[in-house]
């Protein structure tokens, strides 16, 4: 994270999370800066991917309060939160397989755009071609890019995917487990846009099982531990952490 980089672009506040009887998330505070690599980890059921889910939209949370770019956005709907330029991946692709991989960016970019009235105002195919071509060739994907997303492998769909959320330019990029089921040369990839997009001013939150990409590439972790956060602090300090150690890494 750069020394700069100290203002406050998404947090939540006493976020809580009630499904029935079960309470998924209690009083968590995040606060994520501008220009941070910041990770969310925890066991599963830790309630990582509810957080998640309630800052962009997904869920209207219990209790508690999220802010993004300095407005309160509680309970926002997806839709919404998408055009304020807040992206975000899933655990599971979200794409059409028949289509093309340069048609799937182009739909991702559509929602951003608002209204259907909006859409045809706004829209201009050129730009969005080309900022689709770009997209593809920084991920390494231009020999793809006219193939149905179906034939790619698990780990170009992951690229694909990371391309479409940067499709509309968010300001805040959300990914849940990114690296989940890619072979590690793709996990490199995966690291290493990553880490040029934030060098060039983006900012994310990543869930993710893999504590190697977590400890190199996060500048400051967020432990969850059944709906409370447990710790937060440098990966050195989370590493050296005894109530970290013996809820989420097992000793």
């Amino acid at each position: 994270m750069s020394p700069t980089a100290t203002e406050t672009v998404l947090a939540s506040d006493g976020l809580t999370m009630d499904f029935g009887g079960f309470r998924a998330l209690d009083d968590v505070a995040v606060s994520v800066r501008r220009g941070q690599i910041l990770g969310l980890l925890g066991p599963n059921g830790s309630g990582k991917s509810t957080w998640i889910n309630c800052v962009s939209g997904v869920y209207r949370p219990t209790a508690g309060r999220v802010t993004f770019n300095g407005r309160e956005v509680t309970g926002r709907q997806p839709h919404t939160m998408y055009r304020a330029r807040l992206g975000r991946t899933f655990q599971r692709l979200e794409n059409f397989p028949e289509m093309t991989v340069t048609d799937n960016l182009l739909l991702a970019v559509q929602e951003s755009h608002g209204s259907l009235l909006t859409r045809l105002m706004k829209h201009n195919e050129r730009q969005e071609r080309e900022r689709a071509r770009e997209l593809l060739e920084f991920m390494g994907l231009t020999r793809v890019a006219e193939q149905p997303m179906r034939t790619l492998s698990y780990g170009q769909q992951k690229l694909a995917d990371l391309a479409m959320t940067l499709m509309p330019d968010p300001d805040v990029i959300l990914l849940d487990e990114p690296m989940a089921g890619v072979n590690p040369a793709l996990i490199e990839e995966l690291v290493e846009r990553i880490s040029t997009l934030n060098a060039q001013g983006k900012t994310f939150v990543i869930i993710e099982h893999n504590l190697k990409v977590v400890m190199d590439l996060c500048d400051w972790l967020v432990v969850l531990d059944h709906g409370v956060k447990l710790a937060e602090g440098t990966p050195g300090e989370i590493q050296n952490n005894n109530d970290v150690l013996e809820a989420y890494f097992g000793s």
